[in-house]
């Protein structure tokens, strides 16, 4: 990886990270309340993802794809922040919630992710 590509994908992770920020606000919960924001997130960052993967390196350059896929969509998603929240729900006795939240997310995103593959094959040139 050349050092302009290395700092164009850390410049695409902040940005990413910006988003997921900006999505998460819009969609605040009460304070203590469901963090569907984090939620909307990996859902949408798993099927970009996935369709960016989907279309392949005949319609997505190999540098594209470093720059959105692991730049930006991995400054966008979020692994840590879920977990983080199951466990405060968790901690608040919101076991319910935190099942949600850690199932949905692993069920969401991966059928987001699939569903984007599956899309992304079939824009891709045969």
């Amino acid at each position: 990886m050349s050092p302009g590509l290395l700092a164009l994908v850390a410049v695409a992770g902040g940005v990413g990270a910006g988003l997921r920020y900006v999505v998460d606000r819009m969609l605040a919960p009460r304070p203590g309340g469901f963090p569907r924001g984090i939620l909307v997130v990996n859902i949408t960052g798993s099927f970009a993802l996935g369709l960016l993967t989907g279309l392949g390196t005949a319609v997505v350059a190999p540098d594209v794809l470093a720059v959105v896929g692991v730049g930006l969509l991995g400054g966008y998603t979020t692994f840590s922040t879920v977990s983080v929240e199951t466990v405060l729900l968790a901690q608040r006795r919101r076991r319910g919630q935190a099942m949600a939240n850690l199932l949905g997310t692993l069920v969401l995103a991966i059928a987001a992710a699939a569903a984007g593959l599956w899309t992304g094959g079939l824009l891709a040139p045969a």
